[in-house]
């Protein structure tokens, strides 16, 4: 299916779409869906069982008449509750592949399903220790049915706020690598190169042609931070090349964070920005760091610049939003995203497990 640029822009309001060039200077619209079952997360482990935590305290309220009869209640359903919880969340993490491929109806069958087991788990350990006398196995079936149904409407709302977030991530990456100005003044120095410089001309070529493909292509869930790396160091030839001594690029790459899993083009907006608020509004140029560093098991990623005092546009944020939401949506709690100015240097800092 081939669109317009305005067909395209209506056609993201009705889901998660991936723009793929054709190899005819045309964009087709390829939907996606994101994994309900994906709950392989810190996050999401953490919120699903304080949910239940909640519900097994308001639930023991109603048969307790004092503060320490609740308590051991609460105590006696949290034995149950907690690892039919916890086996309901492996299960899920275990097989979201394979109840990715389902229907959604037959995903909600599947996740009651699982939770009901999971419930008959729950009452079978309060059994077997001989704290639940006779075992209520219906009951607790349904409970575990009814909770399970609870947590797959929040997994499905989720999936569903991904959805449009990932579209307008996508979108404003592309009009970011496809900005006419960088078109225009890439093509620009590769021709004053062609008699000069062939050679340097050729590489400038492709590396456009490289970055124009990694904005194009069909978007992984996620890429390595090295693919990132290697992504942003072919930009940085591109603009090494047109402001020459203005641009000055520091690498401080570590090997042991190269297989850190980020959301793919997730850097190269980094990069860019560093670029357009520090090197383009300075007659001298600016300093641009890209550090990496792993730290036990997390890995920080530092990208700054120096900024003319006093000069340059000041940014919409846009680009360094996106990149926050999606970074939380690949990686949820465990990621951390800051931005610093002080000096006259503007950082950002990403902590992305590894």
């Amino acid at each position: 299916m081939k669109t317009t640029p305005s067909s395209f822009a209506e056609s993201t309001l009705q889901g998660s779409l991936t723009p793929l060039d054709d190899g005819l200077g045309t964009l087709q619209v390829v939907p996606t869906r994101p994994n309900v079952f994906d709950v392989c997360h810190v996050g999401v482990v953490l919120r699903a069982v304080l949910f239940v935590q909640s519900v097994v305290a308001v639930a023991a309220m109603f048969v307790a008449s004092q503060p320490l009869d609740w308590l051991m209640r609460f105590s006696l359903l949290t034995g149950g509750m907690l690892p039919a919880t916890l086996a309901w969340l492996i299960s899920a993490c275990a097989l979201k592949a394979r109840l990715a491929r389902l229907k959604p109806l037959a995903q909600w069958f599947a996740g009651i399903s699982l939770g009901a087991l999971a419930g008959l788990y729950g009452c079978g350990l309060l059994g077997f220790m001989g704290m639940l006398q006779p075992a209520p196995w219906f009951a607790s079936a349904a409970a575990g049915a009814l909770i399970s149904g609870i947590l797959l409407a929040g997994l499905f709302w989720r999936a569903r706020a991904r959805m449009p977030a990932a579209t307008a991530a996508r979108l404003a990456e592309l009009q970011s690598r496809i900005r006419p100005h960088f078109l225009f003044n890439t093509l620009n120095t590769a021709i004053a190169l062609v008699r000069a410089e062939p050679l340097k001309a050729e590489a400038v070529l492709e590396d456009l042609s490289e970055l124009f493909r990694s904005a194009l292509a069909d978007p992984a869930e996620s890429v390595t931070l090295r693919q990132e790396i290697t992504l942003a160091q072919r930009y940085m030839a591109i603009e090494k090349i047109r402001f020459g001594e203005r641009l000055q690029i520091s690498w401080h790459l570590d090997p042991g964070a190269m297989q850190a899993q980020l959301p793919p083009l997730l850097l190269q907006p980094l990069v860019e920005n560093a670029i357009r608020h520090g090197v383009e509004p300075s007659a001298t140029g600016a300093q641009v760091k890209i550090s990496t560093e792993r730290r036990g098991s997390t890995v920080v990623v530092k990208v700054s610049n120096t900024t003319p005092a006093g000069a340059g546009e000041r940014g919409n944020g846009l680009a360094l939003g996106n990149v926050r939401e999606r970074l939380l949506l690949l990686h949820d709690v465990q990621a951390q995203f800051k931005t610093v100015f002080k000096d006259n240097i503007f950082q950002v800092r990403l902590e992305i497990p590894l």
